[in-house]
């Protein structure tokens, strides 16, 4: 009796210390579907349950009270995990800890609230962020212009910007797609929309939307922007008060010398660039370096992902967390970022030095965080107008969408005092 006692003590020691933590590692190794991982760590957060992610440890892993609940959605969602002690856990805490590792455990205390800007219509191409949003199973709200300038913005911590124009010139498609009914329905319900909203032209109503997300950014809120969203939207801001539309976009001759005009002090990013006059060519400015990269093979298209030190420079150290610090480049009407025309005061995380370009980039601004990534959708290097979407079912160790997701959980971290 005493023996089978002594048994039940061990195995009772043994069963409460052993299930106290989850983790769901992101290396390459073992993780086999980091996006939707993303998405089991943002239901924990929904809640009410905090969550470490542990910085540089096995690609970014995240550290999960334990609960029957969570193993089963782990397993409906086929996101690997394990299951660790008080012991083990502490024990990689310990590791991490260490000044000597270049590793930080950030805590994550609530789901943010995600808005992405989007019009209403469909458009004849596809928002890597909403797929992604999608898959990984993280819940959003739709928005645009209306809600914008009706102060709508305060709702969300974070706000998503893909392929959009703020400029009011249509997203240079004039050149190629004038004829076509999509360009010239978008072309009207634009119009459309500006008229009730307030404003004579188009280009006046959304520079008015971009100043109102600049203020949402200013005051406190995190933006993430894709491809277009990203140069267009430094454009108008520098462009306020200047016109810059030719007659094919707003009715009348853009302003003399209008370059000259330019204030780069309003900026996000960027500085000292040159705008593309030509309304038939599909550019925006001399930002993108999609003309200018040359004839590089797909097969050897790729940017490599900067290393900071997690313990002093914990939010670049999490826009990168990775299981590889080389990613996949892709294309898109912004691919990339010219080095020389980017603020010093905005962080590179991502480039390609070969070719001088820059593709993911962030930055800060009043209380608020923006970050830039070049390109169209990480699984797709030139998507074209029309063509159908990624299927990420096919891609659930998507190195260029985690950094996409990166951004997502990026807000949930508590917030402490930076190192100097």
């Amino acid at each position: 009796m005493h023996r089978i006692f002594l048994l039940l003590v061990l195995f009772l020691i043994t069963h409460l210390g052993y299930a106290s933590s989850i983790l769901i590692p992101m290396d390459a190794d073992t993780q086999k579907n980091h996006l939707k991982a993303y998405g089991i760590t943002y239901w924990v957060l929904s809640k009410q349950q905090k969550v470490q992610w542990l910085l540089n440890y096995r690609g970014g892993s995240f550290l999960l009270p334990d609960g029957e609940l969570i193993r089963k959605e782990c397993q409906i969602r086929g996101v690997s995990f394990e299951i660790l002690s008080d012991d083990q856990a502490n024990s990689i805490l310990d590791e991490i800890s260490s000044p000597s590792k270049n590793q930080d455990a950030v805590i994550l205390e609530k789901a943010p609230k995600i808005a992405v800007y989007s019009p209403k219509e469909n458009q004849p191409w596809d928002d890597a962020v909403t797929m992604a949003l999608t898959y990984a199973e993280i819940p959003y709200v739709t928005v645009y212009d209306e809600e914008v300038l009706d102060d709508k913005l305060a709702l969300y911590d974070w706000l998503h910007l893909h392929h959009e124009d703020f400029t009011g010139q249509y997203g240079k498609f004039y050149g190629a797609y004038r004829a076509t009914p999509w360009y010239i329905e978008g072309k009207k319900e634009a119009e459309k929309l500006a008229r009730k909203l307030g404003f004579d032209k188009v280009s006046d109503e959304k520079l008015a939307v971009a100043l109102k997300i600049r203020n949402y950014v200013i005051g406190g809120g995190f933006m993430f922007a894709m491809c277009s969203a990203t140069d267009s939207f430094d454009i108008a801001l520098a462009a306020d008060g200047v016109d810059i539309c030719e007659p094919m976009f707003d009715g009348d001759p853009s302003d003399p010398n209008y370059q000259a005009s330019l204030d780069f002090d309003k900026t996000f990013a960027f500085t000292d660039f040159t705008l593309e006059r030509s309304p038939v060519k599909y550019e925006f400015s001399s930002i993108d370096m999609t003309s200018k990269r040359g004839n590089v093979p797909k097969e050897q298209d790729y940017f490599s992902l900067m290393d900071f030190s997690a313990k002093w420079d914990a939010v670049p150290t999490m826009l990168c967390q990775n299981h590889t610090s080389l990613v996949k480049g892709f294309m898109g009407q912004t691919t990339a970022f010219n080095r020389s025309e980017i603020k010093p005061t905005v962080l590179v995380l991502g480039e390609n030095k070969l070719n001088g370009e820059a593709r993911y980039i962030h930055g800060i601004k009043g209380k608020g965080f923006f970050t830039f990534y070049g390109g169209h959708d990480p699984e797709d290097y030139q998507h074209r107008v029309g063509d159908p979407k990624t299927e990420l079912e096919l891609h659930p160790t998507s190195p260029g969408y985690r950094l996409i997701l990166n951004n997502v959980l990026f807000p949930a971290a508590r917030k402490k005092k930076q190192k100097t």
